[in-house]
């Protein structure tokens, strides 16, 4: 992984060197020091690595025309070089990602993006045509943020980074922040909290030329027909290969491997995928595990399921006890800053989860995704299925999930698939605190009507909610939460359940009886986990900490809330020191109170940023 950054005067007028290089230090998250730069009159491009490496080169040209920036691995190298050859481009197979890139750029253009595969953002400056390119990869894995002002774009993987150009001001987006109120999280894919930059979506790309800046996407999630093999084994043989390769490509140039693994099948399967690939390299490695307990405050066996997989893959396991944090602790630090505006009232343990993952790695595997990829609706297939008189099918399946149903994911697991896509957040009253002009200008109550009541097309003919729920572009504001350009942290987050071979196998294959109980998956780990582990059913969580918090007298917070400048433009704070709240209601508690400490700390960096850059736009 490493920033970028990119700035084109739409003028013609040169780039600023020395803004350029402020730029270009931020995004120096592991302090390396190699700082890319290239000046080329009304275009700049600036490039820093997340770790120091003798092969990197800072911007990458081939011919000294077209030139790129690039956050990028590129899976699936042998047959991109095919394709690549067949079009009379030949490229060495120990091409760097960036050069890949560039040679894919050479041999299609910007359709390019549509002969890529892995996680990549990246902009490219073709001196020939004029022509700035830049793309975000097909689940948004690596981020990618813009700003279009005045006679200026700026582009980055940084939000923070775009920022810096003065150029660019710190208005709030309103309804990007009456989103996080009301749902936790924006839900427009293509804005940021910032009224002047912008997200580029997933699977997206950006082009300014011939005067015109132009978003499209490139792509999207196939609908395939089914995956039929003759004998059950071919569909878990075929499966443990994919997610072997999707493990390798992503630890590739490590050797040192962070496994963020609780004592659930998905990331235990990953952190056992991870033992047998790097243990097939003749060079020597280090794997670990890293987990989240909890001894006492909620009632967590995590420590005791993640130590059977640990033990069992002989692998040594890092545990890091939750109990001890409070709300707000460390909240002023500069490890507990955020971008944009986060749900999040234990900022010091997310700053010391992150740091703990760094310790030794250069890179940490998660487990996230397949409780979105093998969703499926069993209801409602056997009522289609009946539906269609196919009574005999009906039988078939039913006694599929009959079989299956006492290990089932419960209603908190789904509503928390619900609330991964902001259909349903975790409070169903509608908060009473808002600002009430604010509340009607932006019609938030209608806002909330629309996407409690959204019902959502049936896309994918057999897999509806899991096509959804995996193309939600909520999974792209998660990755961006992990990237070290937020955390500051310098190690690279990868997360294999989302390599698209992995994707598109899954909803290709027969979802009864594969996707019911995660089978596949777990018929995939036989014989490698603990059978505790690979056949322990899915468990909503335990108890929920911050809920815990407010039972144990943490309400005072609330009264002593210290409004940040504009806090009152968005809540009414007597509405809210009045309410009363239980701990069914914990996160309204908490919620205007992040919001008004990111706001402190925004006001803060923007009173540095005016002693520092005096001619920046202020609101």
């Amino acid at each position: 992984m490493s920033g970028f950054v990119g700035i084109h005067n739409l003028d013609d007028a040169p780039v600023d060197p020395e803004l350029l290089g402020r730029m270009t230090a931020n995004v120096d998250v592991a302090g390396t020091g190699q700082l890319g730069i290239r000046l080329a009159g009304s275009v700049g491009l600036g490039n820093a690595p997340l770790r120091v490496s003798p092969e990197w080169a800072g911007p990458c040209t081939l011919d000294g025309d077209v030139w790129i920036v690039a956050d990028a691995r590129v899976d699936g190298r042998a047959e991109l070089l095919a394709g690549m050859a067949a079009r009379g481009e030949l490229v060495a197979p120990s091409a760097t990602d960036a050069e890949l890139i560039l040679h894919a750029y050479r041999a299609w253009g910007e359709s390019c993006v549509e002969h890529l595969l892995g996680d990549f953002s990246f902009v490219i400056w073709d001196e020939r045509n004029r022509r700035l390119f830049g793309a975000r990869d097909h689940f948004g894995v690596r981020p990618f943020f813009y700003a279009r002002v005045g006679a200026t774009l700026v582009l980055s993987n940084s939000l923070d980074c775009v920022r810096l150009h003065p150029s660019v001001s710190d208005r709030l987006n309103d309804q990007a922040i009456g989103d996080f109120l009301l749902f936790e999280s924006n839900q427009d894919p293509a804005t940021t909290a910032f009224e002047d930059i912008q997200r580029l979506p997933a699977a997206h790309t950006l082009t300014w030329s011939s005067g015109r800046l132009g978003i499209r996407r490139y792509w999207t999630l196939p609908i395939d027909e089914e995956i039929r093999y003759g004998q059950p084994e071919e569909y878990v043989e075929r499966f443990r290969e994919l997610l072997r390769t999707a493990v390798s490509d992503r630890v590739r140039n490590f050797d040192r491997v962070v496994v963020s693994m609780s004592g659930g099948l998905d990331s235990s399967s990953i952190a056992a995928t991870a033992q047998h690939v790097l243990s097939e390299r003749s060079r020597p490695f280090e794997l670990r595990a890293h987990t989240v307990v909890y001894d006492s405050l909620i009632p967590d066996r995590e420590r005791y399921y993640s130590g059977l997989v640990a033990e069992a893959l002989g692998i040594p396991i890092e545990y890091l006890v939750a109990d001890g944090y409070q709300p707000y602790d460390g909240w002023d630090s500069p490890e507990a800053w955020t971008p944009e505006p986060a749900d999040n009232p234990l900022p010091a343990l997310g700053a010391n989860i992150s740091r703990g993952r760094a310790v030794g790695g250069d890179v940490v595997l998660s487990g996230q995704g397949p409780d979105a990829l093998f969703r499926f609706p069993m209801q409602r297939h056997l009522i289609s299925q009946c539906s269609q008189r196919r009574f005999g099918r009906v039988i078939t399946d039913a006694g599929h999930w009959l079989r299956s149903h006492r290990d089932l994911p419960k209603l908190a697991v789904r509503q928390r698939l619900r609330r991964l896509v902001g259909k349903h957040p975790l409070s169903s009253t509608y908060p009473p605190w808002l600002n009430r002009a604010f509340e009607a200008r932006l019609n938030l109550r209608d806002r909330w009507s629309s996407m409690e009541n959204e019902r959502f097309p049936s896309v994918h003919p057999v897999r509806p909610d899991a096509y959804r729920l995996v193309t939600s572009p909520h999974w792209s504001f998660f990755f961006e939460s992990e990237s070290a350009n937020v955390t500051r942290v310098p190690i690279e987050s990868n997360h294999p359940f989302f390599d698209l071979r992995i994707v598109r196998y899954v909803l290709a294959v027969p979802p009864i009886p594969w996707c019911l109980n995660k089978r596949l998956l777990r018929s995939s780990m036989n014989g490698i986990l603990p059978d505790a582990v690979r056949l322990r059913p899915k468990t909503p969580f335990a108890g929920d900490p911050i809920r815990e918090r407010l039972d144990q007298g943490h309400r005072p917070i609330v009264g002593k809330l210290v409004s940040a400048p504009r806090l009152d433009h968005y809540v009414d704070l007597k509405a809210y020191r009045e309410q009363a709240f239980d701990a069914s209601s914990a996160w309204w508690v908490f919620r205007p109170l992040n919001f008004n400490r990111w706001l402190l700390k925004l006001s803060q960096k923007q009173a540095t940023a005016t002693h520092e850059t005096p001619s920046r736009v202020r609101a």
